[in-house]
């Protein structure tokens, strides 16, 4: 399970969640930093990633388009890149049913996740 993170976090996450997400990466570093984001959005859908962003965009975007890509909403306001990382340690067994559509996703498709 990989993922694409915004802009608006850290490049340093891809690297320090690959024991949990391997292959994961980040706007800056795929060339995309002043991309759009229907571009950021065809690239996560394109080569298979979870999009994780602190912003609305990409949730009303999943909500509108549907998934792929997932969308993955970081509701907690501005964090240390720490922070962010524990966060999504701490939710990657919801992240992993997230991406498979099972337990309490399985009822319809579901595009969008936010963590608290």
């Amino acid at each position: 399970m990989k993922l694409l993170f915004d802009e608006n976090l850290s490049f340093k996450l891809a690297e320090r969640l690959s024991d949990l997400f391997p292959g994961s990466s980040q706007v800056r570093l795929i060339g995309l930093s002043r991309a759009d984001d229907r571009t950021v959005w065809n690239y996560a859908r394109t080569h298979d990633f979870m999009l994780v962003s602190r912003d609305v965009d990409f949730a009303e975007m999943a909500a509108l388009l549907g998934p792929p890509p997932k969308v993955i909403w970081l509701r907690s306001g501005n964090q240390s890149t720490a922070s962010v990382e524990e966060t999504l340690r701490h939710h990657a067994e919801a992240i992993g049913l997230f991406e498979k559509d099972v337990g309490a996703f399985d009822e319809e498709r579901a595009a969008c996740l936010e963590i608290y």
